[in-house]
């Protein structure tokens, strides 16, 4: 007989007369009342033991983190709070728990405690809701291209180039680390490397992405990204996922209308999908916030965020004109501001760009036009000469959450560009190429799928919107 989830069972119109059902004790009190979860859903079904006709050694195996298989009649329940339970006529296990060694009891876990045990913190209710919605997202992701008629396109993971031009990338080498080669100058001969050259984990499928578009007109990537940032903040992975389109003929204006109504129709996917888990990461959420200061608390409940985000327009405002609402404001005036805003030509910063979002328009913000000398060399050089064409979305709680622009099509300004911050025509001649060969106007831009987690979910750290997360001095699991 095939088992049934406890999703369907739950969601069920009738009573039935025969069901069976796998999944994980969560607690089992009074030696006749199971709590049971299969990973479905946030929500336990209550399974009712016949006790006295158990045998004493199956009762004593049914403990927190066991497998079990449970055969029984669906009937409505006599307890509150839930509308189905099961009457158990026949019970296996499956796989006993070592109820003093198991770590996830039930009982509140410190968030740092989880991250320890992140191979066994998901069977917690918590880790449970956030990679359901995590994997909502991803297929909303893909949905949402796949409907304009988007091509995926999978990008490398090694790459000989630096989308980015930081320079905090992880090398890949298979040279002997204890007996490098060396060339005659003295350094490491990359020659005799397995690719024959220095090459690193990807930060970006961007610059791929670009000649795709050139041939495809609208792709996206969704992939690992990596970067060696010695990083220990709540904000950065050094392995991360990356959504990437890019669009042929888009300017852009295209740009923002293309990444507003993305990031609209995946927020609102998930909510309507996963209604139960967004409920339960509210009340964490509300539960966390009473142990903070109240000038630390959220104004805003997670619900209440996500529709923030789906009801109101998204403002748009130049670099420039957000500088002088940042010079002129209270806590810029008051030195409220970490950083100080004193002159065009900043750099914002994530309290800036709240205070944007949260405090002046009250709405999400898209901030367009920004300084030439603060972004990458690949966008587009505007009229005025000391403008690009990048484009960044601003949303409560988070700061910037997408950043994209029109990319720079003129062959001439993009050689200048590169050669005034010293990146080598030759290690890009490839990129150039599509430039040289039918270049014409087009935009992209990038969104890390675990801030978008982060933001949908309410958490606060991003090590725990990650199944694994790696970072500096961590890659256990």
């Amino acid at each position: 007989m095939k088992h049934t989830r406890i999703k369907e069972l739950l969601n069920s119109a009738q009573t039935m007369q025969e069901v069976y059902v796998k999944g994980w004790v969560r607690t089992f009190r009074n030696n006749q009342f199971i709590a049971l979860n299969d990973g479905s859903t946030i929500n336990n079904i209550q399974c009712v033991v016949d006790f006295e006709n158990t045998p004493a050694e199956t009762l004593k195996r049914i403990t927190t983190g066991a497998a079990v298989a449970l055969k029984g009649a669906l009937a409505e329940s006599q307890g509150a709070g839930q509308k189905y339970e099961i009457q158990v006529t026949s019970l296996e296990i499956l796989g006993d728990s070592d109820p003093e060694k198991f770590p996830m009891q039930p009982k509140k876990h410190s968030l740092e405690f989880l991250r320890e045990n992140a191979h066994l913190r998901v069977r917690t209710n918590a880790f449970g809701a956030i990679m359901r919605v995590r994997s909502v997202l991803s297929f909303a992701v893909h949905n949402y291209f796949q409907e304009k008629g988007f091509v995926y396109v999978n990008t490398p993971v090694i790459t000989g180039a630096d989308a980015e031009g930081a320079g905090e990338m992880f090398q890949v080498t298979s040279l002997p680390l204890d007996n490098l080669p060396k060339n005659e100058e003295g350094n490491v001969d990359y020659k005799k490397d397995f690719f024959g050259k220095h090459t690193n984990l990807t930060v970006s499928g961007q610059l791929e992405g670009e000649a795709f578009a050139m041939a495809l007109g609208q792709i996206y990537t969704f992939g690992p990204t990596f970067r060696a940032e010695n990083s220990n903040t709540s904000r950065h992975l050094a392995e991360f996922w990356m959504i990437e389109p890019e669009v042929a003929f888009n300017d852009l204006h295209d740009n923002m209308d293309l990444a507003e109504d993305f990031i609209r129709y995946v927020i609102k996917y998930t909510v309507d999908k996963c209604g139960d888990d967004l409920k339960f990461l509210e009340g964490r959420l509300l539960e966390e916030e009473k142990s903070k200061p109240q000038a630390e608390r959220s104004e805003l409940a997670l619900l209440e965020k996500l529709n923030f985000v789906l009801e109101n327009n998204f403002k748009r405002v130049s670099y420039t004109e957000a500088i002088d609402i940042l010079k002129n404001s209270t806590p810029n005036k008051k030195k409220k501001f970490n950083y100080i805003i004193e002159e065009w030509g900043a750099d914002l910063q994530s309290e800036h760009e709240r205070y944007l979002v949260e405090k002046h328009f009250k709405s999400p913000v898209i901030v367009y036009d920004y300084p030439a000398n603060i972004k990458s060399f690949y966008m587009r050089m505007n009229e005025d000469g000391k403008t690009v064409g990048a484009m960044d979305i601003l949303f409560p709680g988070i700061g910037e959450i997408v950043g994209g622009s029109q990319r720079e099509e003129r062959l001439d300004v993009l050689l200048e560009k590169m050669k005034v911050i010293g990146i080598d025509e030759e290690e890009l001649w490839w990129y150039l190429d599509t430039r040289r060969f039918g270049s014409a106007v087009h935009s992209g831009f990038g969104l890390g799928f675990e801030r978008l987690v982060l933001f949908v979910t309410g958490m606060t750290n991003i090590r725990d919107v990650i199944p694994f997360p790696r970072t500096p001095g961590n890659a256990e699991f």
